[in-house]
């Protein structure tokens, strides 16, 4: 399995950006799927997540700025970031709990994708 990330980049504080993440592989089902952030010198941390009923969650400085969906059905989860800060700035890696064809069904494999960059400016 493999997680493909797109959408990062260079944006001026106040602006948009939206991340976009596409599973492929030997995928049987798809049991959540959610966005991770990693800034310079700091612990990779939690910014959303939502699973294939989709209920989502947010960690608390993403609330009201961002919005995760999905597409379960292609495979696909994306990170809408409005009125981004400087703050935001990071690697920010997709995440994915899958269940693999021909693996374990008692619980999902977890699995990273390769990161994209997002750098707010001042």
């Amino acid at each position: 399995v493999q997680l493909q990330a797109s959408g990062g980049g260079l944006v001026q504080a106040g602006g948009s950006l939206r991340l976009s993440c596409t599973a492929s592989g030997n995928i049987l089902l798809i049991n959540d799927m959610g966005w991770y952030r990693q800034a310079p010198g700091e612990q990779r941390e939690l910014v959303a997540t939502i699973t294939r009923d989709s209920t989502t969650h947010y960690e608390a400085s993403a609330k009201g700025r961002f919005t995760i969906s999905a597409d379960i059905a292609k495979r696909t989860v994306s990170l809408q970031m409005n009125s981004l800060k400087p703050e935001d700035s990071a690697v920010y890696y997709c995440n994915a709990n899958i269940f693999t064809i021909g693996r374990s069904l008692s619980r999902p494999d977890n699995y990273w994708g390769q990161g994209t960059q997002v750098t707010v400016s001042s």
